[in-house]
């Protein structure tokens, strides 16, 4: 696999997890996948559709706004103190409306309907090894696996836009330039379950079965990570694939940078990495001629789930407890690097693979939206 070049490779770190100040670049895996969309569309006609769609909105500008109203989720998307897409008000109605119809969970607001939270991901168990469709625990028609094709639906007209999701076609575009990279995330589609003794379990044969929400329950232990300074809370294994694995594209040795100037830094290699992403075309990116874009989702899903797998097995879990967390109950605990052997250590491999899904990403990207719109 052809790494980033040496040269441009920043000496410094600053994960997401660590510093509290650079969670602003939580972003930057969503931006870079939207980036190498918009330069695979450049001068063609699919791009002037979205641009329309969008109200001038790049897809990079957009990848990112399925996480944003998140931020809507305390106080709601109506108090006055909350943000505002002020220079896309089409859009901002739009998205208040979809916040409004799929509430953060366990709000109350909307009692039986589905949360946008959960649009983002699936929980398929790693263990036993399995497709999307061989088992049910941890899907659900909300999950991510369903909304790309509703998206891609709506998009074509075979879903109307007054949907009980209220998902438009503005919205469906940005939620397909956010969930595409989600579905590319591998523990956004695969999690571990665990019984009540700490073990390892097939949630469809033990219904008592705990998940672990893809790794977000699990603090994370590398071997190779310099020892945490007071008052620096451990990374959480579900962060370091959304921060950490992305930030280590650029970021090398520890440093201890401002915000600002991490972004002044990375901003030219983040250009350049686009650049080159957008014009190298990665391996079997492609989907089968024969395969309707409705099953693209699944498919991709199925490809991630055995990275999934072995992003859980390099691990050793321990002190695996039950954990109440609001109106549900989790397994918790620690995630600790297994010794590297002759596989690498953790955090060069997930790095390689946050590269190379990224990458696909945002040809996958690119080609879906050229089909449908």
């Amino acid at each position: 696999m052809k790494r980033f070049p040496r040269s441009l490779l920043l000496s410094v770190i600053l994960t997401a997890l660590q510093f509290p100040g650079a969670q602003a670049y939580a972003p930057l895996g969503h931006e870079i996948v939207g980036a190498i969309a918009d330069e695979r569309l450049a001068n063609k006609a699919t791009a002037t559709k979205i641009r329309a769609l969008l109200d001038g909105l790049s897809l990079e500008k957009a990848s990112v706004i399925a996480d944003e109203i998140k931020g809507w989720d305390k106080k709601g998307a109506d108090d006055p103190r909350s943000f505002h897409y002020s220079a896309h008000r089409n859009i901002d109605r739009q998205l208040r409306d979809f916040w409004r119809a799929n509430p953060p969970p366990r709000s109350g607001a909307n009692p039986g309907a589905p949360s946008h939270h959960w649009f983002h991901y699936t929980d398929v168990p790693v263990v036993p090894a399995q497709r999307y469709r061989d088992g049910h625990a941890g899907r659900s028609k909300w999950d991510i696996v369903h909304m790309i094709p509703f998206c891609v639906q709506i998009l074509q007209g075979r879903v109307p836009e007054q949907n009980e999701r209220r998902i438009t076609k503005a919205v469906a575009l940005i939620l397909l330039a956010h969930y595409v990279a989600d579905i590319h995330q591998p523990l956004h589609v695969g999690a571990e379950y665990f019984d009540q003794q700490g073990r390892v379990a097939d949630p469809d044969k033990d219904k008592s079965a705990l998940r672990d929400e893809g790794g977000n329950t699990f603090t994370l232990e590398l071997s190779d990570e310099p020892p945490r300074r007071r008052g620096i809370h451990k990374k959480k294994l579900h962060g370091f694939w959304d921060y950490d694995a992305v930030n280590a594209l650029f970021l090398q040795e520890p440093g201890t940078l401002r915000k600002g100037d991490m972004q002044t830094l990375i901003e030219p290699h983040k250009k350049e990495l686009i650049r080159e992403l957008a014009t190298q075309e990665p391996n079997n990116w492609r989907m089968p001629p024969n395969v309707p874009v409705d099953s693209y989702a699944e498919i991709w899903a199925d490809e991630i789930l055995p990275i999934a797998r072995e992003a859980y097995a390099r691990l050793q879990f321990i002190d695996v407890h039950p954990q109440q967390e609001e109106d549900r109950i989790l397994a918790a605990g620690e995630a600790v690097e297994k010794p590297a052997a002759n596989h690498g250590v953790y955090h060069v491999w997930a790095t390689n693979v946050v590269r190379d899904e990224l990458h696909k990403a945002g040809w996958r990207l690119a080609d879906l939206l050229e089909k449908i719109l």
